[in-house]
């Protein structure tokens, strides 16, 4: 059964709801990112504000106290009684005209000061409603995503049980739990008819959706490097039947299959498999001795590789490292971190004592609590190795009393 092309955008809108990069999820991530910014922006506008209506409070009670003392004491000031002094000297002091310009001057300027003033605290007033705002609107927004997990995780049910074919959701709990993403009612109606009577339709598009995703976590890279194991496993079942000599001479005569594999593996440094002349070539001596190491290596790639980390990106180097410090369930607990904050697991490569730092998950946290981004953590790795917990939130704390906002220096810089 073809699907048709309703179908499918249909599936597609649902099977986005399914998963991490929902929409709805991405909005309101998106908000809250909005909303805290918005909170530390407007904190900081009103602590200057604060400021500001202190002075200009301070200096209307100072122009008041200075200027009555200064009217007083003009007022108690005959020119006459210093005449010969001030003619001689030339000074032009008349006591009399300059208390009428303070008497005329200081209510204006004090006006200017207390208007100025009521702006300030106005603006005030809006900045902690803004505030305030962003503030509840964090709050709303995790419970809006505690509510829209409970969700998603109620229709990733229904399609659980609509795949298995045991599917016993009444049409009104299906069509009520899409109302809630906003679908209208001839999507509910439709999306009903799909989960309640799946077809074919829907058996093809999971299959395509998975086919999809798997493939979308390998590189080309990837799949060149699988394609030469597969073909090397290929001439190792066989090499029994086929002499040294021969294996040499096909060697000297590469096919172009072969020449891509060889110029990929090159170009992105990944280390290749040996060489099945190498196996033929190699005396029993070394094969013991090899063998007697897989064991353990074999344990850790087959771990790295059960958690979706491309061994192919170690050197034996940094696994002899992995092994020197192994802790299956540090390892464990580390991937499960890095995948939560969407850090790309390439940043193993070059930096394998990633895979056992005891503090990484703290660290992780302390990065992405200060604005960074999984984007910025995976561009630059070794943050993480560079400092322990403790010289990490003293980097931090050095950056912010110089005044500068560690979200925004690049973490080069750091």
């Amino acid at each position: 059964m073809k699907i048709s092309n309703d179908e499918k955008t249909l599936l597609d809108k649902l099977y986005n709801l399914r998963g991490e990069d929902s929409v709805i999820l991405a909005k309101m991530n998106k908000e809250r990112e909005e909303a805290i910014e918005t909170g530390e922006r407007t904190k900081n506008e009103k602590e200057v504000l604060l400021e500001k209506i202190a002075k200009l409070t301070k200096e209307e009670e100072t122009l008041q106290e200075e200027g009555n003392k200064l009217i007083s004491l003009l007022s108690n000031i005959n020119r006459d009684d210093f005449a010969n002094v001030l003619d001689r000297l030339q000074i032009d002091f008349d006591p009399a005209s300059i208390n009428d310009k303070v008497n005329k001057m200081l209510p204006s300027t004090i006006e200017k000061v207390v208007a100025e003033n009521k702006l300030a605290s106005e603006e005030l007033e809006n900045v902690e409603t803004e505030m305030n705002n962003a503030i509840t609107k964090v709050e709303e927004l995790g419970i809006r995503k505690d509510e829209a997990l409970s969700n998603q995780a109620k229709l990733n049910e229904y399609f659980t049980l609509a795949l298995e074919g045991n599917i016993n959701i009444t049409r009104d709990a299906i069509t009520s739990l899409l109302e809630k993403f906003d679908f209208n009612e001839d999507e509910q109606r439709e999306a009903a008819k799909i989960l309640m009577f799946p077809e074919d339709a829907l058996y093809e598009y999971d299959g395509i959706y998975k086919s999809r995703d798997k493939a979308s976590r390998k590189t080309i890279t990837d799949v060149l490097v699988e394609a030469k194991k597969e073909s090397n496993a290929e001439v190792i079942e066989t090499k029994e039947e086929i002499s040294v000599p021969e294996v040499e001479a096909s060697l000297e005569a590469p096919s172009a299959l072969e020449d891509i594999f060889d110029k990929v593996i090159t170009e992105n440094n990944i280390p290749e498999a040996q060489e099945v002349i190498e196996n033929v070539a190699t005396d029993e001596e070394t094969i013991a001795a090899t063998e007697n190491e897989l064991p353990e290596k074999e344990k850790l790639t087959e771990l790295l590789k059960s958690l979706e980390v491309n061994v192919n990106l170690l050197t034996n180097e940094d696994l002899e490292k992995i092994l020197t410090n192994y802790d299956e369930e540090l390892i464990k607990a580390n991937i499960e971190a890095l995948k939560k904050y969407k850090i790309a697991l390439d940043v193993i490569k070059d930096n394998p004592e990633i895979l056992y730092d005891k503090e990484l998950k703290e660290k992780l946290e302390k990065l992405i609590n200060i604005g960074k981004e999984a984007r910025d953590i995976s561009l630059m790795p070794s943050i993480l190795v560079k400092y322990d917990l403790k010289g990490l939130n003293n980097t931090i704390n050095v950056l912010q009393i110089s005044g500068l906002d560690p979200k925004k220096v690049p973490l080069m810089a750091y």
